[in-house]
């Protein structure tokens, strides 16, 4: 097994993805001839360690919150630590705030590999292949349940992006999930027109931060000052995206991911398959592939 690398480097002739490894197994920053199309780890962040601050991070064995730090499953009770102060919740799983291993790594791919072993909770196995052409960055995620247990899980990954004055979003989606306090999100509604990114919209002038489901699998973010941008787009079985932006923030995310933000917590969520949680039995595996184009205008 290959040592633990800091920073990994894929080229191509346009593009330039760089990976963290060892913060959280992540993207630290994604170019198109030179041009930043994720918000990038600075050196700062880089040497604390600091995983709020790359480019995209994954998201597993489930994606978002966990309401009151517990949920049921099978007559089981799970019951979880905050693990994002100062959030009260647990949030994107346990994979985020761990160091991966580069099993493979050259000059336009690699594959980084995670191994969890919590009996009380979740354990699971996790691969992330990279492989970076000038079409793009195509990211291929497994889970695998090496538990003992069946359980439910989710993934997904959260992509930075700096704010542009002039920034456009578009994805296609059917339905959303309302917000509830503290940061939860609770019952899902038609998508009202009024915050529909269907066709492409300016970042909102107010506080944002919601689960849009039937996603088509498409969402671009454009930058014409930058003259670039970035699509990615998402194949079975990602179905959601969480969309985050703060006027009082200088980034926002557009976080394609499989599973509902909150669906463990709602009773219908495990045999609901719009909340898109994924149950393994133990030694049961999931896939999902992303691609990133990054494209200039």
């Amino acid at each position: 097994m290959a040592a633990i690398s800091e920073h990994l480097e894929l080229r191509t002739r346009r593009l330039a993805v760089d990976l963290a490894p060892a913060i959280g197994g992540s993207i630290a920053s994604f170019r198109i001839d030179g041009i930043d199309v994720m918000r990038p780890l600075s050196d700062a962040n880089r040497s604390a360690g600091n995983v709020l601050g790359v480019a995209s991070f994954p998201m597993i064995p489930f994606a978002n919150r966990i309401g009151n730090n517990a949920f049921e499953f099978e007559g089981r009770r799970y019951t979880f630590e905050a693990n994002n102060p100062p959030e009260i919740y647990h949030v994107h799983g346990t994979a985020w705030h761990r160091s991966w291993v580069a099993e493979q790594a050259g000059p336009s791919g690699a594959v980084l590999t995670l191994e969890v072993a919590d009996p009380a909770l979740y354990s699971y196995s996790a691969e992330q292949r990279f492989t970076l052409t000038d079409a793009g960055l195509e990211l291929a995620t497994s889970v695998t349940n090496t538990g003992t247990r069946t359980m439910p899980f989710g993934f997904g990954h959260h992509p930075w992006f700096d704010r542009d004055r002039d920034t456009t979003v578009q994805f296609g989606a059917t339905t959303l999930h309302l917000n509830e306090p503290e940061g939860m999100i609770g019952q899902r509604i038609g998508l009202p027109p009024d915050v529909s990114f269907n066709t492409a919209q300016p970042l909102p002038k107010y506080w944002r931060c919601t689960d849009y489901g039937g996603w088509d699998g498409s969402a671009t973010v454009t930058f014409p000052s930058r003259g670039a941008g970035i699509t990615i787009k998402g194949e079975a079985p990602y179905g959601h995206i969480m969309f985050y932006a703060d006027p009082a923030e200088s980034f926002f995310c557009v976080e394609p991911q499989t599973n509902a933000s909150g669906a463990f917590n709602r009773p219908e969520g495990f045999g609901d398959p719009q909340d898109g949680i994924i149950v393994l039995a133990p030694g049961e595996s999931t896939t999902g592939t992303l691609r990133f184009e990054a494209f200039r205008v």
